[in-house]
């Protein structure tokens, strides 16, 4: 067995390597590009999926901004109905684990879509609570931890399969929105969702996205990344449950940093965008990395951050 492999949620991943929602379609946005592979992957998550289908929002919908994009799709997708008899059919699982993104508008639409990919080959589901609640005046779901936990209780009365809850930044304790959604029967943890931004045309004074706001992923959010993470994985380690970092990871060295910090698996998303063979050079510099420090497994790299010496100068501080 590689010595990238592990266990996720009682899934077994060949590689820490996960490609985000949004980012590769339903699993085939790079499997025509000459040398990709989904094998390369320990799992891919497909584009966020509701009850009913999507049109998105309107145009402008992705804006590039200074070392990161801004992006307000609008969940555009068929519906969960086409992705579960038409989609899920031709994906390959022998070539890695599927993770589906579960959306909603309300608590009972995101129970009802987990329902329905409960009846499907799925390997896991992510929830994606940055949806708006519509009953509560279009508020996120995930900025609020009672909230984030009713949306996680709803799914998990209806699915045996993991649950895998994407936290949002855009709020006030992410550690404690991190502990209410574990309680509430979350198996994993996915940390962290875009923050919120936005961009204006100057000659016309109006906002570039059509939406106004959208979410900022890229290399610019990757500290706040790698903070949020730390944070979660205080708590997260404590009850056993996994984390996938995520936010601005481009290179191993990326990677490295987020598994020394705490996460069990990593997430590439916007880095797709101008190099579909990142996965498989982030593979081999971790495994490099491994190698020159002398880590028998990855397992052994995941939370291995000292914090002594900074503890340390706290205190003398």
């Amino acid at each position: 067995m590689s010595r990238l492999a592990l266990e996720f949620c009682g899934m077994q991943l060949a590689s820490p390597v996960v490609l985000l929602s949004g980012c590769v379609g339903f699993g085939e946005e790079y499997t025509r590009v000459d040398g990709f592979s989904n094998r390369d992957v320990g799992a891919i998550v497909l584009k966020g999926t509701t009850l009913a289908p999507r049109l998105g929002n309107a145009p402008h919908r992705v804006w590039e901004t200074p070392a990161g994009m801004l992006n307000a799709i609008g969940l555009q997708n068929p519906g969960v109905d086409h992705v579960v008899r038409r989609i899920l059919p031709q994906l390959d699982f022998d070539e890695t684990r599927f993770i589906a993104n579960v959306c909603g508008s309300t608590i009972e639409e995101y129970a009802e879509v987990a329902r329905r990919f409960d009846d499907s080959p799925i390997d896991a589901m992510e929830i994606n609570i940055s949806c708006p609640n519509v009953k509560e005046g279009g508020v996120a779901f995930g900025n609020y931890p009672d909230m984030s936990a009713r949306v996680v209780e709803a799914c998990r009365t209806v699915t045996r399969k993991p649950l895998i809850t994407k936290l949002s930044p855009n709020q006030t304790d992410i550690a404690a929105n991190a502990r209410a959604c574990i309680e509430a029967g979350t198996d994993g943890l996915s940390v962290i969702n875009t923050l919120m931004g936005m961009a204006v045309d100057v000659e016309t004074r109006r906002p570039i996205i059509g939406n106004v706001q959208g979410g900022l992923s890229g290399p610019a959010i990757r500290p706040i990344a790698l903070l949020k993470v730390h944070q979660v994985r205080q708590v997260a380690a404590r009850h056993g449950v996994p984390i996938i970092g995520q936010g601005g990871i481009e290179t191993a060295h990326d990677a490295v940093e987020f598994l020394v910090t705490g996460a069990s698996a990593v997430g590439l998303g916007t880095a797709l965008f101008y190099d579909p063979m990142a996965a498989k050079k982030v593979n081999a510099g971790v495994e490099d990395y491994l190698s020159r420090h002398g880590f028998a497994a990855l397992p052994d790299l995941i939370g291995s951050l000292d914090l002594g010496r900074s503890l340390d100068m706290q205190a003398s501080g």
